[in-house]
């Protein structure tokens, strides 16, 4: 399990010592912590897939954190919200280009013989089951929603 090797990664960044790592490890833990307790509310199992939604939200969190600070001449915060980037990828799958994403977009419409924005809906689920973690679904929508409007 995800969780299980970023616990694990937490002990070594502790033993040599690497203060930013193993503060980014702490968090990505205390997030993942936190949806747990979600889950045990409403009496769920945790998986990975549960856990790489909690870890791409945090990326894209501080995506949006870096690019604010990068306007406001913040620099420093700013490289260090893209280190915390990078510590959290090594966690997640490869993530999918553009063009490979709009590749999967145009086999799912052609295999569901989807024809309308009303079928977005299922395309998108398919898209969550299929490729959690994976890509940007902000863009698989946009794609989508040109895909379907010019058919």
């Amino acid at each position: 399990m995800i969780k299980d090797i970023i616990n694990s990664e937490l002990k070594n960044s502790m033993l040599s010592s690497t203060k930013e790592k193993t503060s980014t490890l702490r968090l990505m833990l205390a997030a993942i912590k936190d949806r747990e307790i979600i889950a045990r509310e409403n009496k769920e199992n945790i998986n990975d897939t549960i856990v790489m939604d909690v870890l791409s939200k945090m990326v894209k969190q501080r995506l949006e954190s870096a690019e604010i600070y990068k306007k406001n001449d913040r620099l420093e915060l700013a490289k260090k919200e893209e280190y915390e980037i990078e510590v959290i990828r090594q966690f997640l799958p490869k993530q999918l280009t553009e063009q490979e994403i709009r590749d999967i977009i145009v086999k799912i419409v052609q295999e569901t013989g989807s024809t309308s924005i009303r079928d977005m809906g299922k395309i998108m689920g398919e898209l969550k089951s299929e490729y959690a973690g994976q890509l940007d679904f902000a863009l698989a929508g946009k794609l989508l929603k040109e895909l379907l409007s010019s058919q």
